[in-house]
């Protein structure tokens, strides 16, 4: 019951976070046939995406602005202009259109992502309950599952246009939940007023962030290709890699949950970077479809926990006031990992091939756990008790 209580608390944002999933798991386990598609080499791919996610990045950083323009239908119309996005670049058959749909898809789901995860700090607020690795994981689930879906219809013959074409009917059953509540506290005297944010604080939780997502970002096309192109493997195998990791991150976020109460966030969240930066490395190194399968499991599994966490706690460490501007500035330096993935996925992976690009991403989450996520501590330490649950 608890649980149920959980996911009505969180059940717009929840609609969001399944969303996104849907979009970007059509996108990545289509990776492989839309880059055939436009004709590109992997250093060119790395860079079109990095279009499409300066796009996203952009509209994170503008996500208060967008609340304040379109107020409770911000979030929908974020996903309408993500649909549209994934729909042209389905359709694209050259560099520029390419570019420009990834910009549009990457630029709604960046308002929407912010907008969700802003609803569920608020949440948690309200009910006191850590909600943000349940939402993250939900998404994971949804990633996963059409992740898979994706894969069988690739395997079944159905092209990039008829799979987005479905995703969009998916996810416009889900609108009916978008309506966002409306947060008079951002319409209040000096509520657009940001000075004395501890930005040092949110700007190096956006850091965690990052190289959080860093590792989600480089397993997840870049898994269908290393699956595909490295180890022979088929379409349907090729998109397991990116669901397997989705898999391994709804399992990490969901089970922390249920059962992560009273856990201390940091331990939860060193563990788990080094955890990522093995099964990383895993994959990197398999010299078969299975073991590599294992790695992408493991990654998901150690980096699903460490995003929520930090983004849960910079919620916490800010008053309320601050607290959408808090969560856009931290998740628009989170993710720019899907722009800085792309280009050192694919710029690695194009002078010294996929296997070690694999090995680079690894070893920044070794790094984090080892240099990056203490120091944060340090910082969270003044602000933000050292009690709250990494879950629940």
């Amino acid at each position: 019951m608890r649980l149920l209580d959980d996911l009505r608390a969180s059940r717009r944002a929840l609609a969001g976070f399944i969303v996104i999933g849907f979009g970007w798991a059509c996108f990545s386990a289509q990776m492989p046939v839309i880059k055939a598609q436009v004709g590109v080499g992997d250093g060119r791919w790395g860079t079109l995406v990095l279009v499409g996610s300066i796009g996203a990045v952009m509209a994170m950083w503008l996500a208060p602005l967008v609340y304040r323009l379109l107020g409770v239908w911000a979030l929908l119309a974020g996903v309408i202009i993500m649909i549209a996005g994934f729909l042209l670049t389905g359709a694209s058959q050259s560099q520029l259109m390419v570019g420009m749909a990834l910009f549009l898809a990457a630029g709604g789901s960046g308002v929407a992502d912010v907008l969700a995860n802003a609803e569920v700090s608020e949440a948690e607020a309200e009910t006191g309950r850590s909600l943000m690795n349940l939402n993250h994981g939900m998404f994971s689930v949804a990633y996963a599952s059409a992740a898979f879906v994706v894969g069988w219809a690739r395997e079944a013959g159905f092209g990039p246009v008829a799979i987005f074409g479905g995703m969009a009917v998916a996810i416009a059953v889900l609108m009916f939940w978008m309506r966002l509540p409306d947060r008079t506290v951002l319409e209040e005297e000096g509520a657009t007023d940001v000075s004395g944010m501890p930005y040092a604080l949110v700007w190096v939780g956006g850091l965690v962030v990052l190289a959080a997502f860093l590792s989600e970002a480089a397993s997840e096309g870049w898994s269908a290709l290393h699956v595909e192109r490295t180890l022979g493997g088929s379409p349907g195998q090729g998109a397991n890699g990116p669901a397997l990791l989705a898999t391994g991150m709804a399992i990490g976020r969901l089970g922390a949950h249920v059962f992560g109460a009273g856990w201390p966030p940091v331990r939860v969240m060193i563990i788990s970077s080094v955890l990522a930066g093995f099964g990383l490395t895993l994959a990197g190194f398999a010299p078969s479809i299975p073991v590599a399968y294992v790695g992408f499991l493991l990654g998901g599994l150690g980096s699903s926990v460490v995003g929520p966490i930090a983004l849960g706690l910079v919620g916490q460490a800010v008053p309320q006031r601050f607290r959408l501007a808090a969560i856009s500035q931290a998740a628009a330096l989170g993710y720019a990992a899907f722009f800085l993935g792309p280009v050192i996925m694919g710029f690695v992976a194009e002078w010294y091939g996929l296997r070690v690009s694999f090995y680079v991403i690894g070893a920044v989450m070794l790094v984090v756990a080892a240099l990056l996520v203490p120091l944060w501590a340090r910082m969270l330490s003044s602000r933000v008790p050292a009690t709250p649950a990494s879950s629940d």
